[in-house]
């Protein structure tokens, strides 16, 4: 594996790229004026005095690749709402963030929400919308709390509304707190949500541009997706362009868990290496090494430590044979069952299950039972060639990607810890011992 060319000589002190989180350190930073005085709605300024065709070829030409996992580009998602078709367009913000180690959302809307309202106004300008909507993870009280206020806020200084800084676009903005499912992170049980529907997904196509909310066409994007585009509009698409790779330009979050000496959020270039990451983090926590880690969240197939120099951009982690998802890594020290690790999350995908689809329904459940017996030291060798028979029965068959990301742990902790899951089954049951992987077990003295 190889750093990305760009960041391959540079120190870890000029690695970071904060732009979201330029000023999540001030005082009061979620309120209008302090979002002001950094820029702030200075890039729906510029977007507005352009027409609403060009704003959209603007982003696509910045390269902008969606955050909310698959990375698809922002301006042709844009780009797909039909024109000229007499119905309402909408916009729709996925914040239903709940994937386990996935925590880049929140604490932005938390700290800095106004630069999603701006993305907002000036996505709506872009695909000719008058109705915005914010579908919010209910149990983030706080952070629905705080939205509620900078969109108050907003609609006080005229930035939402009638006829928004005399543009003549009419923007209503909805913050819509779901009930708490994570399949309504997948875009079409969100709009089944939104609607007043049990949260499942939709049979595609028609694709949401065409009939997304309402039969109407819908633009769903993620909250940091969004958030970008000011700063693209402000300083420039050759700025943006100027960080990252060539085909994923730009910087992003990089959510930073587990068994590290400084966990967070570190918005950095795409392409920066996890051993960069931990360079700056103060690495593992003193005396362990790492063991094994997620690019993107509990669904996407897990890497050890030799993908520590794997380029976390699009391109490079799907050559390494994962996925950078939400970029949410998860890091995990010689401490750490693997077993037991893979067993909770996919207990997870089990719970989160919708049931709409045979293959996720019955697999999760199976999967679930298989993973149990094992940890628990109850297994058979015969087990692991039907957990991956099972996961294969899943992959690519659900109806949505819950299933596939139900499967991902499941494929690659066999590939790489394969002896881990036979010593649960010939030693009967699970050799590590689970207060030691605590965040506190080297603080505190651990009895047996």
């Amino acid at each position: 594996m190889t750093l990305a060319p760009e960041l391959k000589d540079t120190g870890p002190e000029k690695l970071l790229a904060p732009v979201l989180s330029a000023f999540w350190d001030e005082d009061k930073s979620w309120t209008l004026d302090v979002y002001k005085r950094h820029e702030g709605y200075e890039g729906l300024h510029k977007a507005l005095a352009m027409s609403p065709d060009d704003v959209i070829a603007y982003v696509k030409e910045s390269g902008l690749r969606g955050r909310g996992g698959a990375g698809f580009p922002t301006g042709m998602k844009w780009q797909f709402i039909p024109q000229g078709d007499g119905k309402p367009h909408y916009l729709v913000v996925n914040a239903d963030e709940s994937e386990p180690g996935t925590c880049k959302d929140i604490p932005l809307l938390f700290a800095n929400p106004h630069s999603l309202i701006e993305g907002i106004v000036i996505a709506c300008y872009a695909i000719r919308s008058s109705h915005a909507f914010i579908y919010l993870r209910g149990e983030v009280v706080p952070v629905l709390r705080r939205l509620h206020e900078a969109v108050r806020e907003a609609y006080a200084a005229g930035l939402l509304g009638e006829n928004v800084l005399g543009s003549g676009l009419d923007l209503e903005l909805t913050v819509h707190a779901g009930a708490g499912a994570y399949i309504c992170g997948e875009e079409t049980a969100l709009l089944d949500s939104l609607e007043g529907r049990r949260g499942q997904p939709r049979l595609r196509p028609p694709f949401p541009a065409v009939a997304g909310l309402y039969a109407c066409p819908t633009v769903v994007n993620n909250v940091e997706s969004i958030a970008s585009v000011p700063a693209i509009m402000n300083r420039g698409k050759e700025w943006f362009r100027s960080m990252g790779s060539e085909k994923s330009p730009g910087f992003t979050l990089y959510s930073l868990s587990g068994h590290v000496a400084r966990p967070g959020q570190y918005e950095a270039p795409m392409g920066i290496t996890l051993r960069q990451l931990l360079d700056m983090s103060g690495g593992m926590r003193p005396g362990h090494r790492l063991k094994f880690w997620t690019p993107g969240g509990s669904s996407t197939p897990m890497f050890t430590d030799e993908h520590l120099d794997v380029p976390l951009d699009y391109e490079g982690v799907g050559a390494a044979g994962s996925m950078l998802g939400t970029k949410a890594l998860q890091c995990f020290d010689e401490t750490t069952c693997v077993v037991r690790a893979v067993t909770r999350w996919t207990e997870f995908y089990a719970h989160e299950s919708c049931g709409k689809c045979t293959p996720c329904r019955e697999g999760t459940y199976w999967l679930v039972q298989l993973m149990r017996d094992i940890e628990a030291g109850k297994g058979r060798m015969s087990d692991l060639d039907k957990l991956n028979d099972i996961a294969d029965n899943i992959n690519g068959k659900a109806f949505c990607a819950l299933g596939d990301g139900a499967a991902s742990p499941i494929f690659s902790s066999l590939k790489y810890f394969r002896e881990e899951y036979e010593q649960h089954i010939t030693g009967r049951g699970c050799p590590f011992d689970p207060a030691r992987s605590t965040a506190w077990a080297d603080r505190t003295e651990v009895h047996a």
